[in-house]
């Protein structure tokens, strides 16, 4: 039913389950690294990349936990559910920076279990376990801009 009401017009067709696994990337390494949510991403079905700022250049062993922490999360099922708020009620932690300026007042929220939630209107599956599994692809770092780029597959 949440996905009956149009809020604001949205330009691209995601692919579900890559989609709502960039949700749980997001979270992850603003957890692990704590970094901001991706400043760039481009999700797709087939290869996925998304860059993060960091204050230095993961190791190898970080990177094979952000692939076990991933898949671990996709394992544990967690619901995809959907709240509307108003963009002056937005819950602690929730931030309205990205929202575009012509954003309705009505924001929907995605809540990925107790995880994750951020304003999104894109299309998602019904729990995490749709997802299928997580594979990372490769990584690069940037020295001079201090980014970090994870490009992955959903399989």
């Amino acid at each position: 039913m949440a996905d009956d009401y149009i809020l604001n017009d949205h330009n691209k067709e995601e692919f579900p389950p890559a989609h709502t696994a960039e949700h749980l990337l997001n979270r992850t390494m603003q957890l692990l690294f704590g970094c901001e949510r991706s400043f760039n991403a481009h999700i797709e079905r087939k290869k996925s990349k998304m860059s993060f700022h960091l204050d230095c250049k993961p190791s190898r062993q970080e990177e094979k936990e952000i692939e076990r922490r991933m898949n671990e999360l996709i394992d544990e099922d967690l619901p995809v559910t959907f709240e509307f708020v108003t963009r002056d009620s937005l819950p602690e932690g929730v931030s309205g920076d990205r929202l575009p300026d012509d954003a309705s007042e009505t924001i929907r929220l995605v809540r990925i279990g107790d995880y994750d939630v951020c304003p999104c209107i894109g299309r998602h599956v019904r729990s995490t376990s749709q997802i299928g599994r997580f594979e990372m692809l490769g990584t690069n770092w940037d020295e001079h801009e201090r980014s970090f780029r994870v490009r992955f597959k959903i399989v």
